[in-house]
């Protein structure tokens, strides 16, 4: 029982690996920018304004504010811990082997499951922009199986995966229905990968500058077109306002805003690979994190000042849909958008499918997966075994899930993680102040925290008395699940109240515990089913293969021999 909750102690002498050092801070930021502005701009944006409307923009202020504190959190890990393995190589230092391995199984459905979706979202707008070129790709060759089959049994409108399951050639009794786009950007993304963390660094610097200069250009021609008045737009039953589905209904969009930021942990994988991580990578994280709060910010208030919100229904490519004949009707921003979500999708696949066999070495290394995980290449000094299998495991599911399962699933592995590590700092003890590296500052929450949570809660009583009116109604089947979620968040902030008021916790990792905790509200049943049965999953491999061969166990088992 004690292995499960031994902590792993790091040393200077395991800073030094076979990773190439090439990160510059600036090089971070790019990197940082590539995995944030991509799908969740380019494609589950569109959702998540059909969802809250023009009230979203304060979902992407939460999540943003939530983000903040939580870089500041694995920015203070990256400095005591300047090694690959992100959350799942500081939960081994906080919380001991049986929490890494939760985290490192998390971190692996959330860079591999997330990747699936962002070449599904590729694929649709390498599909379009083919098709404005001239170049038709049958139906049946750019959409998955499940989501023709589902498409055509459930009455879809959707004539493209109607079309798909109608069309399609019958091998072996089965409708042949594959992404060919999809599973071919995966392979050449895996290719790229295995070559080297210096050639995709410079590629990755290249999509970026395209990206953020389009973008700009989006948000200068856009504001021209906006109508004020969109941004208090009434519903379907006649109220009018800034949420036009209540707060319940911006919270229903948390999966399609939150995934916009899963790229963000990505950053912390490269520590091996970056120049003096413990001051480059805490700047190159924050400044990333900041520059893409504001952009989503601002290209929200531009796409609900153009475009009804209801309009956004089921629009898979929103930033070149403002500017369609029904709507903008700017042709040459339709088109250069297209082909700018393409480049911006295709640097959020790198930077992910450079995360994924990261998080691999660190858990081989550890002895918690097989030894040939933590390979390294000879000559391309890449984890080129982990690389590999990282790009089957992404190329496979493309063969039989969706878009819509796969979001969800993403999105509350994401900010699990994110709870851990701030919880993770809290347990962690102060360390002693070094010129050149990061210090999270330390502020006493032991009145701020109190104050601030029993106040915040007043506030919102006085906003929305109705909800804690019906707070305790949890068979209402719309909102049950979320009202349900809100009283265990209320409960746990109690204990949290307490625990800053007795044993004086740091202000800043508190509030990032605290309102990542709020973001897991916004999860249904059904995402938390199939999250706990990926875990159950893990704990399995782990008690029948990770406790057994943990480097750590190895360790203290020659010790005491």
């Amino acid at each position: 029982m004690n292995q499960l909750f031994r902590r792993k102690h790091y040393s200077e002498a395991d800073h030094s690996t076979g990773l190439n050092r090439v990160l510059g801070v600036w090089d971070i930021v790019f990197f940082g920018l590539a995995a944030i502005i991509g799908a969740g701009s380019f494609s589950s944006l569109g959702e998540a304004i059909f969802r809250g409307g023009p009230g979203v923009i304060t979902l992407y202020i939460i999540c943003g504010i939530a983000c903040g504190f939580t870089a500041l959190s694995y920015a203070e890990f990256a400095s005591r811990i300047p090694v690959a393995g992100s959350a799942y190589t500081y939960a081994y230092a906080s919380f001991g082997e049986l929490m890494a391995w939760i985290i490192g199984w998390a971190l692996i459905m959330e860079y591999s499951f997330g990747n699936i979706y962002v070449a599904f979202s590729w694929s649709d707008y390498f599909t379009s922009f083919m098709e404005r070129l001239g170049v038709h790709i049958p139906d049946y060759l750019s959409t998955s199986y499940p989501e023709a089959k589902k498409a055509f049994e459930g009455g879809s409108e959707n004539k493209n995966l109607i079309n798909a399951w109608t069309s399609a050639p019958i091998l072996g009794g089965l409708k042949f229905i594959v992404d060919i786009p999809a599973l071919v950007i995966n392979a050449c993304i895996t290719a790229l990968v295995y070559i080297g963390v210096k050639e995709s660094k410079n590629f990755n610097n290249l999509l970026v500058i395209l990206k953020i200069a389009v973008i700009f250009l989006i948000i200068a021609v856009g504001v021209f077109y906006v109508n004020a008045e969109n941004w208090m737009p009434t519903n379907n039953e006649g109220v009018q306002g800034f949420m036009p589905n209540g707060f319940t209904g911006v919270m229903a969009a948390v999966s399609g805003v939150f995934f916009a930021y899963i790229g963000f942990d990505a950053l912390s994988v490269l520590s091996e690979e970056t120049k003096n991580p413990q001051k480059n990578l805490p700047r190159g994280m924050i400044i990333s994190l900041v520059v893409s709060t504001v952009i989503y910010i601002a290209l929200t208030l531009i796409l609900t000042g153009i475009v009804d919100y209801r309009k956004f229904e089921g629009v898979g490519d929103p930033l070149a849909f403002i500017f369609a004949p029904e709507n903008g009707n700017i042709p040459w921003m339709e088109f250069v958008v297209s082909v700018t979500a393409i480049i911006a999708i295709t640097s959020v696949l790198l930077v992910f499918q450079m995360g994924q066999p990261r998080i691999w070495y660190a858990m081989s290394r550890d002895g918690l997966l097989p030894k040939r995980f933590s390979a390294i290449h000879e000559k391309y000094k890449t984890p080129s075994y982990a690389t590999v299998i990282t790009g089957i495991a992404v190329g496979i599911p493309i063969l039989f899930t969706d878009k819509s399962f796969i979001l969800d699933f993403t999105s509350i592995g994401t900010i699990f993680a994110f709870v851990l590590v701030n919880g993770g700092i809290l347990l962690m003890p102060r360390k002693e102040k070094l010129k050149g590296r990061f210090h999270m500052p330390y502020i006493n929450s032991k009145f701020i925290f109190p104050v601030l949570f029993l106040g915040g809660l007043g506030g919102f009583y006085l906003w929305q008395p109705e909800f804690f009116q019906e707070l305790m109604n949890w068979s209402d089947p719309e909102q049950g699940e979320f009202r349900f979620s809100v009283f265990v968040y209320l409960l746990i902030n109690l204990v949290l109240v307490f625990l800053s008021f007795t044993k004086n916790l740091n202000l800043i990792p508190l509030l990032g515990l605290s309102s990542c905790l709020y973001l897991l509200t916004g999860m249904t049943h059904n995402n938390w089913f199939w999250f706990g049965l990926w875990f159950a999953i893990g704990l399995l491999i782990y008690f029948f293969y990770g406790m057994k061969n943990s480097k750590l166990q190895r360790d203290l088992n020659g010790d005491l021999n």
